[in-house]
């Protein structure tokens, strides 16, 4: 790691190879290619991040291990589910790529959690991995602005920090492992499980991120060496089974979806037939798998390791050590259309692999089975999020972002959702535009990302509806009306032809509502026109056309049928008529919920200064809690309220002191510019306590009325 501006080396140089000049020689430094944004990563985040950079009009290269390998599904073969399906609209609606390649690789769509309300329903496919893989290395390879180049990333070239930024340094680019040097305006980090990697099968243990590919050990040392915190997580994934040797005659099976729902507001339909979807099936573990693991745990690193392992979707072991004598769910998922490969989900496990053959002989349907590839544990490094900014840059580096399971998630769509705010940001940071941030009022992404940077994950953290606090708002339907137009005005990385749809739609929704509002009769009319709908006698009012729709048993076709004009026109649009459906279910809803959003956004307005020196400054606060909030570097009062151990009381004086700072800085605004005042800098390290500010703001204001 090479400090350019002060010439200070922070690690030892390499030798330098042959036709290669040293990365801290003058002359290679000028040779290096500068590219505006630097993607370290072709998985599901740096695949995201490297395409809205480039959307946003970023110079941008993607550095990956292999080009083979972009959009590689590591794990389980499918896409979406409760609280990820939310996700993948998100990013969808930012013009995202996994949505859109999802519509064209699925073989069985299915909507989640559709026994509850519409707010809550889970988007999710199988997806075929080869089709996945090729569809998104096609739309990686074919981006404008985008380069990607094959090579392993050692280090980082770093500078001096900009005054006006907080950090101690600046990244500047990056050095490749053959030695060579590349700049760049920002760099993003997201290198998934890859940082200092080991895979675990048994007793035995292999250098790796991923089996077969090597881990990321120098960039982990460059990032210790800079003082990042870093902890460690560990993952696993089960064996893969021959499809041709599973007896699926006494299998339980599950049916996809007709017709399935796209996960792309850009998709009319998906790419596969509805009866052409592959089928699911389900079985379960049985007492003598329990008795095998619990006889071999001797033989097992991984369950014995106290690295903290993901809680909803924990290996095999785990759940037989937590839940004993239980049977336990095994998926048997399709990994293709052409494929013999079949994905047993809910037996990750980490034994030898002719235990492992033991164990899913046991379970019915697969006493025939044969083991294609064994199940593995992986152990990697994490960096605290709670480092981060809400725009994903660290507070460390300046301009070095950070994305995906480097960040203590797991899943593909919590990785994708990271990668498409970070390369976002790391565009609009390069081109000095404020940072685009997601609120937790806005989207799941935002309570993602804050619930990261503001309480920071000791085990992997997964995505749920049960995280958001306005889920009736922030539904799958409306994820378009919430963040397309924001993505295309202030990010620049939505497309002039989705950004248009978007505004047609709003439009069409809020004709539709206006029309149904404004069609009312009596409750004996409605009740002529629409029998099948049991309204309610009591209501003396007319009732619109819009109240009738709220009724489950209502929806825009019956109600076409019913008042063919104006109506029918709506019923044709799908899309129109299922959200306008959605739109009424949730009206009120909606309304009620809308003024603690208000609340929150007051709140998330109220910003803390970044350079706020918490042990000095002149507020009842607890040495505890200064620590915390000198640790945790909250950016709002609504963020200082959600971390652990803060207690109203603090944040009661915390919010009376920046509002007085504020009250004093709006002020001086008015005041003839002297140069001796800063607002900007209020708490800087010149300033070292609140008395200063309050005497310099006090000497400034008496020579303003002399």
């Amino acid at each position: 790691m090479l400090l350019r501006g002060c010439r200070r080396r922070l690690a030892l140089p390499r030798a330098p190879r042959p036709g290669h000049r040293r990365a801290g020689s003058e002359v290679g430094a000028a040779a290096a290619p500068r590219y505006e944004v630097v993607v370290i990563g072709g998985g599901h985040a740096g695949t995201e991040a490297a395409a809205a950079a480039a959307r946003g009009g970023a110079r941008t290269l993607l550095l990956t291990h292999k080009i083979s390998t972009i959009g590689e599904m590591s794990c389980n073969p499918s896409f979406g589910g409760i609280g990820k399906g939310h996700l993948m609209r998100e990013v969808d609606a930012l013009d995202g790529l996994c949505g859109r390649v999802c519509d064209r690789s699925g073989v069985h769509y299915k909507v989640l959690n559709r026994c509850k309300g519409p707010a809550v329903w889970g988007l999710r496919a199988q997806i075929d991995r080869g089709l996945y893989r090729a569809n998104m290395q096609k739309e990686i390879l074919n981006t404008p602005l985008l380069t990607v180049h094959e090579a392993s990333v050692e280090d980082l070239l770093l500078t001096e920090p900009e005054p006006d930024h907080p950090g101690k340094c600046q990244v500047t680019g990056v050095v490749l492992g053959n030695g060579s040097t590349v700049h760049a305006g920002s760099v993003i980090l997201t290198t998934g499980t890859f940082l200092r990697g080991m895979v675990l099968i048994g007793l035995e243990t292999h250098p790796a991120g991923r089996l077969g590919d090597q881990p990321a050990v120098g960039l982990a040392q460059t990032l210790e060496k800079l003082g990042f915190a870093v902890g460690r997580l560990k993952t696993g994934t089960p064996p893969r089974l021959a499809k041709d040797t599973i007896d699926f005659s006494g299998l339980q099976e599950r049916v996809a979806d007709n017709p399935p729902v796209p996960f792309s507001f850009l998709s009319e339909a998906v790419w596969i037939k509805p009866e052409d979807q592959l089928l699911c099936y389900l079985t379960h573990t049985t007492l003598k798998a329990q008795e095998i693991i619990c006889d071999n745990l001797h033989l097992n690193n991984h369950v014995r390791e106290t690295t903290r392992g993901p809680r909803y979707c924990p290996s095999l072991e785990s759940k037989v050590l937590r839940f004993p004598n239980r049977q336990h769910q095994v998926w048997l998922e399709p990994e293709g259309l052409e494929s013999n490969v079949i994905y047993p989900q809910g037996v990750s496990m980490t034994l030898p692999p002719e235990l492992q053959e033991q164990v899913i002989r046991s379970i019915p349907g697969l006493e025939k089975a044969k083991i294609l590839q064994p199940g593995y544990g992986v152990q990697y490094d994490f960096l605290d999020p709670r480092q981060l900014t809400p725009s994903l840059e660290s507070r460390l580096v300046q301009r070095l972002f950070f994305a995906g399971q480097i960040n203590g998630t797991t899943g593909y769509e919590e990785a994708a959702a990271q990668g498409v705010i970070a390369g976002i940001n790391a565009c609009l940071r390069v081109h000095g535009k404020p940072p685009f941030i997601v609120s937790r009022t806005e989207g799941y992404i935002g309570v993602l990302i804050d619930d990261l940077t503001t309480l920071g994950t000791s085990e992997p953290y997964r995505m749920f509806t049960s995280r958001v606090e306005f889920r009736m708002s922030l539904r799958p339907d409306n994820a378009d009306a919430r963040l397309t137009h924001r993505g295309f005005e202030e990010a620049g990385c939505v497309s002039q032809q989705r950004y248009e749809q978007a505004v047609k739609m709003r439009a069409a929704l809020e004709g539709g509502i206006a029309t149904l509002k404004s069609l009312q009769f009596s409750i004996s009319k409605w009740s002529q026109l629409v029998p099948e709908v049991p309204i309610s006698s009591s209501r003396r009012l007319p009732l619109s056309a819009f109240d009738v729709l709220r009724y489950p048993e209502a929806n825009m076709e019956l109600l076409a049928r019913a008042v063919p004009e104006p109506l029918g026109k709506l019923a044709q649009w799908r899309q129109l008529a299922e959200r306008l459906k959605i739109e009424a279910a949730y009206e009120w809803c909606v309304e009620n919920q809308q003024q603690e959003i208000e609340e929150v956004r007051r709140d998330e307005a109220l910003r803390l200064p970044e350079d706020l020196d918490y042990f000095a400054i002149d507020a009842s606060l607890s040495s505890e809690v200064r620590e915390k909030l000198d640790s945790n570097r909250p950016q709002t009062i609504g963020a200082l309220s959600r971390i652990p151990g803060i207690t109203p009381a603090a944040i009661i004086n915390l919010l009376r002191f920046v509002k007085t700072n504020h009250q004093k800085a709006e002020g001086l605004k008015a005041l003839p510019q002297t140069g001796k005042y800063l607002p900007g800098k209020m708490y800087s390290e010149k300033a070292a306590s609140q008395r200063q500010i309050s005497a310099k703001f006090s000497e400034e204001k008496q020579e303003y009325l002399c």
